[in-house]
């Protein structure tokens, strides 16, 4: 396929409150994208629309504030592009929450949450909007390094994101011969507020939680800024797969040459660096 071309399009990316989802929205309007951004959160929502539009103010940037876990605000919010954009560049499903313990501490409803947020949201809104992606268009899903690895303590997490990475892996093939290219992306420890907003399950003893956080945010080292250039890069190149830092693909490679022992590596190699 021919390189993506940024400008003079529009691209709707979720999960635009903060993070990668932020960085990826000034990225894109810094190559002459218009935005629309989408997250739950109004307040980080709007403060980052505004310092776009007082970067970039030939951009037109639109807000849509949506909770991804509901499936009706999800129908409506794809509703709504669809309505005000019949031409759509770029999709990025970048929005996702994390979910720590073992599948006997978390509960079904926190589980189903998971999937609702980081499969359901993407599977319906990449289903509603497929038609106003023009040939030459592009689709980014934002899987994880455990969607690669499926770490214990990780279930829920894990497969929502190995789910993400079957679908957009399928749909690369298929839609390839619509004109449009398909991104699976893997981040390992990308520095953004995934750590503070990550649930624990219900069953988790409380003595272990903090103990919890601290370790998943000591992992979390790459810049986010360095993670958006590196998937619009990847963008650009109509590259199928990314993986963001050594802490995917190091990971992947040990999960490829040792497909049944790969998890006793990864973790001494996790002890090693969280000491």
């Amino acid at each position: 396929m021919e390189p993506y071309r940024f400008a003079g399009r529009t691209a709707v990316v979720t999960g635009a409150a903060s993070g990668i989802g932020a960085r990826l929205a000034h990225g894109l309007a810094r190559r002459g994208s218009d935005l629309v951004l989408l997250d739950r959160d109004a307040a980080r929502l709007d403060e980052v629309a505004a310092a776009v539009r007082e970067e970039h103010p030939g951009r037109t940037v639109e807000v849509l504030v949506a909770d991804l876990a509901e499936r009706d605000e999800v129908l409506a919010a794809a509703a709504r592009v669809r309505e005000r954009h019949s031409n759509i560049g770029l999709l990025v499903n970048n929005a996702g929450v994390a979910l720590g313990g073992r599948f006997d501490q978390v509960s079904l409803e926190q589980f189903e949450h998971v999937m609702a947020v980081n499969f359901t949201a993407p599977l319906l809104l990449t289903h509603h909007l497929l038609g106003a992606l023009s040939p030459g268009g592009h689709l980014v899903n934002v899987s994880s390094l455990f969607g690669l690895v499926a770490p214990p303590g990780q279930s829920a997490y894990a497969a929502s994101k190995f789910a993400l990475r079957g679908l957009s892996e399928s749909l690369r093939w298929e839609l390839l011969e619509n004109g449009i290219g398909v991104t699976t992306v893997h981040p390992g420890g990308v520095r953004t507020r995934i750590a503070l907003s990550a649930q624990v399950g219900a069953g988790v003893p409380a003595g272990d939680i903090e103990r919890h956080r601290k370790l998943f945010a000591a992992l979390l080292s790459y810049p986010a800024d360095k993670a958006a250039e590196d998937i619009l890069r990847a963008v650009r190149r109509r590259q199928a797969r990314l993986l963001i830092a050594t802490s995917a693909k190091v990971p992947d490679a040990f999960a490829r040459l040792f497909p049944a022992s790969h998890m006793g590596l990864v973790a001494r190699l996790t002890r090693a660096r969280t000491k």
